[in-house]
């Protein structure tokens, strides 16, 4: 990586420290404490050590509040000068969720996707996907208006997480350990990087949170003509792999789930209905999250109600659990899809 992370940094400064030392950093960082001087279960002088070590390794640019408040969308700053988006969105429990980012673009070049037109620039380092949370944090802190509790994260922003997989790994585990927010209420999004999924099957340090896996078509030519980076055998492949998965994790609250973007035309058919409650009721344990297209400025439309009531009813009569997600953002680029670093003047 281009930069030292904080661990890294501290082994420096301190050679010679326990660990538990950095256990003490790491529970400080997500406590109400400012900087490093409010830290006082650091001795003082190691506190102001730690003044060589940025308290935060993003830095706010630009918030964006949608027009009903329920959703905000922040423009930060990582290493190098480099921006990344991130999101809070109000949920259904009358507490906060944030979708954070886990590169700097991205390298899948989903047709759909506006930040897949940016190409990746890097990934981030574990601290910055981290401080996207802490971010949010301090903001609440200073909007009291607001409700305070933060309760879910989704790894949907900028980038394919699977792709930054050792990162994403270290931030799940370390929000895991010093948060009250639960394995069920993390969920991580792929387009499916099978070797990675692999992995996961076999990786004790994986922290088993829930997959929602971006399908976007049961139908091999149109999934490749929308994920470019898909391929002739790629649904056999990831059919088998979800077999393994649920034998081996799923049970009542663990379950997978197939994300579809709903385009006119493309894959809203009744055939792509067909050929997606088919491969659905193959594999079992698995829910469909349709998610109606948000204008990009690419050459996709959003599927009608109609067609998206017409593929529902399709899913829902071949007993598929389905819903629809609600959009939210989009009034600020900040529904799915949308995420591009382009300033609002």
């Amino acid at each position: 990586m281009s930069q030292p992370t904080r661990k890294q940094q501290f082994e420096s400064l301190f050679p010679k420290e326990p660990s538990f030392r950095f256990k003490q950093i790491q529970k400080g960082l997500f406590s109400d404490a400012e900087s490093w001087k409010d830290l006082t279960s650091l001795p003082a002088q190691m506190r102001e050590s730690l003044e060589a070590i940025p308290w935060m390794s993003v830095r706010k640019e630009q918030v964006l509040i949608s027009g009903n408040g329920d959703t905000h969308k922040a423009l930060l700053m990582v290493e190098g000068e480099k921006e990344i988006e991130t999101v809070l969105m109000k949920n259904p429990r009358g507490s906060w969720t944030i979708c954070v980012s886990s590169q700097i673009g991205c390298a899948m070049r989903c047709g759909f996707c506006a930040t897949g037109k940016m190409g990746l620039t890097r990934s981030l380092i574990a601290d910055e996907i981290i401080d996207q949370y802490r971010f949010w944090q301090e903001y609440l802190t200073a909007h009291p208006e607001l409700s305070q509790h933060i309760s879910n994260i989704v790894f949907m922003g900028m980038g394919e997480p699977l792709a930054n997989y050792e990162n994403v790994r270290e931030t799940l585990n370390t929000i895991l350990e010093y948060t009250d927010i639960g394995r069920t209420r993390m969920t991580v999004s792929t387009v499916g990087v099978l070797p990675r999924l692999e992995q996961i099957l076999t990786d004790d340090q994986w922290p088993h949170v829930r997959l929602a896996v971006s399908l976007h078509s049961a139908v091999a030519s149109t999934r490749k003509q929308i994920v470019p980076t898909s391929y002739d055998e790629f649904l056999p492949k990831l059919e088998a792999w979800c077999h393994a998965y649920l034998e081996k994790f799923g049970n009542r609250r663990h379950h997978l789930t197939f994300e579809y973007v709903m385009l006119k035309g493309v894959n809203d058919t009744p055939l792509h209905a067909q050929a997606l409650a088919k491969f659905v009721k193959r594999i079992g344990k698995v829910r469909v999250n349709l998610i109606p297209y948000n204008l990009t400025g690419v050459e996709f439309e959003c599927s009608t109600p109609k067609a998206i009531e017409a593929f529902v009813k399709h899913l829902k009569s071949n007993g598929v659990t389905t819903t629809t997600r609600k959009t939210m953002g989009d009034d600020i680029a900040a529904a799915c899809g949308q995420l591009i670093v382009l300033k609002k003047q």
